[in-house]
């Protein structure tokens, strides 16, 4: 069974966008059309998961939403998307779920980030690859939670001035996730 969308384009040539509960989901499908790449949203627990295991899409982006991964009943990594062999970029919830996934403690932070953020790059990799070390930027931040440390396999690659992990690389695989949303 092939993965067909209600359009002409296979999944396997484009993005699949779980949506976690995000008000930016759709912005993030339209940026990704945008660049000329086809993109579907699908609900998290989508029962056309299964079917990844056989077809992947070119990437797979988890949402963010307003779960907390600390929560006993919030959504959960499905263990497709776990065991992708496609790359994976976490934004926001989605960074806290690989990073939960990963076996580190996601808990409400100190100060919550909303708005406007600085982060500063601390390694010139994936998604940073074309800024130097220490360079800041500016982003959009809304989060209450925030990954406790750096999960095994991963490094960090950006963090905000309050010394919130912002951003993250798997070192070996195609995994990244960032803690702002995109604008």
């Amino acid at each position: 069974m092939s993965l067909q969308s209600s359009s002409a384009f296979p999944l396997s040539e484009g993005i699949l966008i779980l949506d976690y509960g995000s008000q930016y989901t759709l912005l993030i499908a339209r940026r990704i059309r945008e660049m000329g790449v086809y993109s579907e949203v699908w609900p998290f627990h989508d029962e056309r998961l299964s079917q990844l295991a056989t077809e992947l899409p070119l990437g797979i982006i988890l949402s963010g939403g307003p779960s907390s991964v600390s929560a006993h009943d919030s959504p959960r990594l499905p263990d497709v998307v776990r065991d992708a062999d496609c790359p994976v970029l976490g934004i926001c919830y989605g960074m806290q779920l690989l990073a939960h996934d990963a076996g580190v403690e996601v808990h409400p932070s100190q100060t919550r980030e909303y708005g406007r953020a600085d982060v500063r790059v601390l390694k010139a990799v994936g998604l940073f690859e074309s800024f130097e070390v220490d360079q800041t930027t500016q982003v959009w931040m809304s989060h209450g939670d925030s990954v406790q440390g750096v999960p095994q396999g991963y490094e960090a690659v950006a963090q905000t001035d309050s010394g919130i992990l912002a951003a993250m690389a798997h070192t070996s695989l195609p995994r990244f996730g960032v803690q702002f949303h995109p604008e």
